[in-house]
């Protein structure tokens, strides 16, 4: 019996295997793109923006860690869940994958349960993600991007909302400029640190009003953080 699932970017040159595992997670109920290089995943990526990739490692041209690297600097794309895929069975591999970006690692052959059970897996985890975040009176929708405060809408612009985003799933802790802008541009990205002044300064006025708390603290030679504590 088939069951509705995500969205799937599987990327194999060996043809027939590409070919068997599409039939199998066809029948499994996901919805399946296929492309068969590294310049053809990244080409529907352009396009669409999967659930998750499964990304063989070695591919013609551009590899399989390339297009993972592709994909988390990539700011509309780096939260998509990656399962590399590879023949690759030996431990400094599988570390440098990891180490690439990738969520999950598998080795050829696999059976279909196994990835069936890794894809089911990274989409709770990534459906999770779409939890409506509260803080304080401050409430933030990841899926319709709605953020309000104290039952106010807030206007905020696309940065600023990833800034907050990334604030509100990890309360109190101090984030450093480097941090942030590598979080929310990319590691790739030559962004000067004083942009991350800026965005804060545009997130800040969005989200006080008067009387109102500035939940943004500044932490003095180390960086930002969401604090509802009243400074001294």
């Amino acid at each position: 019996m088939t069951r509705a699932q995500g969205l799937v970017l599987l990327v194999e040159d060996d043809p027939a295997l590409q070919v068997m595992m599409r039939y199998n997670l066809d029948k499994l109920g996901y919805r399946v793109e296929t492309a068969s290089d590294g310049e053809g995943a990244l080409a529907l990526l352009e396009r669409a923006r999967p659930d998750v990739v499964v990304l063989d490692w070695m591919l013609p041209g551009v590899s399989g860690l390339d297009v993972c690297r592709a994909i988390r600097a990539n700011p509309a794309l780096r939260d998509v869940p990656v399962i590399m895929l590879t023949a690759r069975s030996d431990e400094q591999d599988t570390i440098r994958g990891l180490d690439t970006g990738a969520d999950d690692y598998l080795v050829k052959p696999c059976s279909i349960e196994a990835l069936d059970a890794r894809l089911r897996a990274l989409l709770r985890r990534s459906q999770a993600s779409y939890d409506v975040l509260a803080f304080e009176t401050v409430r933030l929708d990841p899926e319709t991007h709605r953020v309000e405060r104290a039952g106010r809408l807030l206007a905020l612009g696309p940065t600023e909302f990833k800034l907050l985003d990334l604030l509100m799933r990890n309360p109190r802790r101090v984030f450093s400029r480097e941090d942030l802008l590598k979080r929310i541009w990319g590691p790739n990205m030559h962004v000067e640190l004083r942009t991350i002044d800026v965005h804060i300064r545009r997130l800040r006025k969005a989200m006080n009003g008067p009387g109102e708390l500035d939940l943004v603290r500044t932490v003095r030679s180390a960086g930002y953080a969401l604090d509802d504590e009243v400074p001294a």
